[in-house]
């Protein structure tokens, strides 16, 4: 990089996306598992498996995020006719996609408008997406918050997704300032602060936000047992951003957030990767274990062209 800013902001915004893309290859395997099962089968799930893909693939949690980082490169803000014909060109069906958008992309692959996929859903495939947002915006609140409502709008027009794709995309910005400063993250402020960010979308979203027990401090079985009393680590879109919130403010590495978030079962590689972008956001790039990255998938959309699009981003 250039200069030493340079290097810092990328160590922030390869963080994020390699962060997100670890979480989703370690969530891959389990997802759907009851946390007793990954135990038993696993253990401590804290090495990338195979499961229905390949050992170190993304799901479709990743490969939404590579189109919203494609257009950021592109077009240095989210241009949203151009993100849904990156959507449909980089779909791949085996990748896992939840059936509305699978239709929504389907549709799009054969003609259809992109302003009319969108459809009134409250699952978490726009919140899953948009941690980069967070990270290429990083300082800015206000664009976080425009570009990650922006990404929403392709495909979801519920106010819960919307609410809980800003409050994910606006953890990882507070995420990339905290760790800049080298400040540890409190639970009462950062959700306090999300919550009042999301409020005037959802009041929901806000009320589910500022249920999150506060897991620092606590054991890692403490903690997953706070989280799973709280919340049902599904689909629903705050029931995936709260504990991979939870599990981000808990841990002190990268790896132990990354591990923590999986090991909650349910939306595994989902959580795992919402996890993930926080915490690569927060320890930068150089935190993340060079095994887990050196499993990542190569091929022409892999490794290699992620990096490239987060060296581009920053030009």
């Amino acid at each position: 990089m250039g200069n030493n800013s340079e290097a810092l902001a990328y160590q922030r915004l390869a963080g994020a996306v390699f962060g997100s893309l670890c979480g989703d290859a370690l969530g891959m395997p389990v997802e759907g598992w009851p946390p007793d099962q990954i135990k038993e089968v696993h253990g401590r799930l804290d090495s990338m498996r195979p499961g229905r893909l390949p050992k170190g693939s993304y799901t479709d949690d990743s490969q939404m995020m590579l189109s919203v980082l494609e257009t950021l490169v592109k077009h240095k803000k989210i241009e949203p006719q151009d993100l849904a014909r990156r959507f449909a060109e980089n779909f791949e069906p085996e990748r896992g996609y939840g059936g509305r958008t699978y239709d929504a992309l389907n549709r799009l692959r054969n003609g259809a408008d992109w302003r009319s996929i969108s459809s009134d859903s409250w699952a978490n495939g726009a919140a899953m997406r948009v941690g980069v947002v967070g990270a290429f915006f990083a300082g800015h609140f206000d664009e976080i918050k425009k570009a990650a409502l922006a990404q929403c709008r392709v495909t979801h027009t519920h106010p819960l997704a919307q609410a809980g794709a800003c409050a994910q995309a606006l953890a990882v910005g507070l995420a990339c300032d905290l760790g800049a400063k080298g400040e540890k993250p409190q639970t009462d402020i950062v959700t306090a602060y999300l919550a009042e960010q999301i409020e005037d979308i959802s009041p929901e979203a806000a009320d589910r936000l500022l249920a999150l027990p506060d897991t620092q401090g606590l054991t890692e079985e403490e903690c997953q047992d706070a989280l799973w009393a709280e919340y049902e680590m599904n689909l629903r879109t705050m029931e995936a951003v709260c504990p991979a919130l939870g599990a981000f403010l808990w841990a002190d590495s990268f790896k132990d957030a990354v591990v923590m978030a999986v090991s909650l079962g349910g939306d595994t590689d989902t959580i795992g990767a919402m996890a993930g972008a926080m915490a690569g956001a927060y320890h930068g790039l150089d935190a993340i274990p060079k095994a887990w990255l050196d499993d990542l998938e190569q091929g022409p959309k892999g490794f290699a062209y992620f990096e490239k699009l987060c060296r581009e981003a920053l030009i």
